[in-house]
């Protein structure tokens, strides 16, 4: 009874503060990309030269440019804070259908369903505006959603 009195009493999160949320942790995001991939070029740099230290950090690139926001999403979503900086700073939290914080495999799951958002013209994003509650596809699909933090 209380969990279904909590998920009627969302307030359900919009796609302009969702927006600023991901601008937030995008900022966030290709810092820490930056960082790593200075990281493993300053080091490539200093013993090689320039062109080297660019190709090894660009080729470093890649596979953190997915696994950096993966872990950074999938863990605090699951967290008891239940959202990244980004979400936090706008005052928003992910939970399941029920109000209730979501697993990491949820959290997860939800991340790698974005791109299916992003890939069809950005129209699972754009419908956030335009559904019941507030919900993008890889919500939907991941049975998420983003609520007021209250």
């Amino acid at each position: 009874m209380a969990a279904a009195k909590k998920a009627q009493t969302a307030e359900y999160a919009g796609f302009w503060i969702r927006f600023l949320a991901a601008f937030i942790d995008g900022t966030i995001i290709n810092g820490m990309l930056i960082l790593a991939v200075a990281l493993i070029a300053l080091p490539v740099g200093l013993m090689t030269d320039f062109v080297v230290a660019f190709i090894t950090g660009y080729i470093a690139l890649f596979p953190l440019a997915v696994i950096i926001p993966w872990l950074y999403e999938a863990i605090m979503t699951s967290s008891p804070r239940q959202a990244t900086y980004g979400k936090s700073a706008v005052g928003v939290k992910v939970t399941d259908m029920q109000g209730n914080r979501i697993s990491f495999g949820r959290a997860t799951g939800r991340f790698f369903l974005k791109y299916i958002s992003g890939n069809m013209l950005l129209i699972g994003y754009i419908i956030i505006p335009f559904t019941e509650k507030k919900q993008g596809l890889h919500d939907m699909m991941a049975g998420t959603v983003v609520v007021i933090r209250k």
